[in-house]
């Protein structure tokens, strides 16, 4: 069954075009990744889906309902978690999350109850009883996370998660991904961190200027690069320009190379093989290399390749 289908949605704001066309479907119990750079389009995506924006074309279902027409049945089957905390600053931690429990509807015991579940999730059980407004940045954004899981949704959407989180959050709050994946819950998840994608997402939307520009799996994506990247360091860097040139030889792009470091790196076909003809030639030379890796390209080359820019850059919408 597919938990969350758009199609054709398109936005504008003014002379620009947030949305040009976007197309996604995610199959029930799974994770799919939204990337892009800032201003790519993907908030404006979630707003759609979460019924908080309408788009100006194309339409979209939740959980089996229209986010047009049956609005009220999509929110009451999500959970939402923005980018940005949203959270009571003058009630406690256990306050915040009771008060969502009873806006949903559950009775004061079963409310508490989750509520005291949640904060121990999420590593909060200490500041429990302490106004959000002492709060870390951190901890304000696992107690927001915490606050979209309350009604135990069937399809969680999280906008950029992890932003703000130390490595320990970040870490926790995947786990936490997991443990609702593994119990059924479909999510959408956009993020910037693209190693947060290769962990989590069985499938990704790679988004920019509003247009979906690749999907497919992680291992999908990578492998439309093609060939890997040999990385080697030298121990002396007059041994730089040889080194270069070898690798010239037997790679399939430019080499790269920097003399404070020593490295030189070059994208190959056949990586081993590659790899050995490369020390071949350079142990003839008197060359001595001091360490050696290659590398499958990872999803930030993807995204390079694709975008021709990093995540983080852009305009965010």
């Amino acid at each position: 069954m597919v938990a969350v289908r758009a199609k054709a949605l398109v936005k504008t704001y003014g002379s620009t075009r947030a949305l040009d066309g976007v197309d996604l479907e995610i199959p029930s119990g799974k994770v799919l990744g939204l990337l892009g750079p800032n201003g790519a389009g993907k908030t404006t995506t979630v707003r759609i889906l979460t019924t908080l924006l309408r788009p100006d074309s194309g339409e979209a279902e939740v959980a089996g309902h229209d986010v047009l027409a049956d609005p009220d049945s999509v929110r009451r089957a999500i959970g939402l978690s923005g980018q940005y905390a949203a959270v009571d600053e003058n009630l406690t931690g256990f306050e915040n999350l009771y008060m969502v429990g009873r806006l949903y509807g559950s009775k004061k015991p079963a409310a508490k109850a989750r509520a005291r579940e949640l904060l121990a999730r999420f590593r909060l059980e200490d500041a429990a009883d302490r106004p959000a407004k002492t709060y870390s940045g951190g901890m304000r954004r696992r107690l927001d996370l915490a606050g979209a899981l309350v009604a135990e949704p069937t399809v969680v959407v999280l906008d950029e998660p992890t932003t703000g989180l130390d490595p320990r959050g970040r870490i926790d709050t995947w786990e936490v991904i997991k443990e609702l994946v593994a119990d059924g819950t479909t999510v959408l998840l956009t993020t910037q961190y693209l190693e947060e994608a290769d962990q989590l997402c069985d499938s990704i939307i790679v988004i920019d200027k509003g247009k979906v520009i690749a999907r497919g799996t992680a291992d999908e994506l990578k492998n439309q690069i093609g060939g890997e990247r040999l990385e080697l360091v030298v121990a002396s860097p007059d041994d730089i320009p040889a080194t270069v040139q070898v690798l010239t030889e037997v790679g399939s792009g430019t080499p790269s190379a920097d003399s404070h470091t020593r490295k030189v790196d070059v994208l190959v076909e056949g990586g081993p093989k590659a790899l050995i003809e490369a020390l071949r030639r350079l142990d003839g030379q008197g060359i001595t290399v001091q360490d050696v890796a290659l590398h499958r390209p990872t999803l930030d080359d993807v995204f390079l390749s694709l975008t021709g820019h990093a995540t983080d850059e852009g305009d965010a919408r």
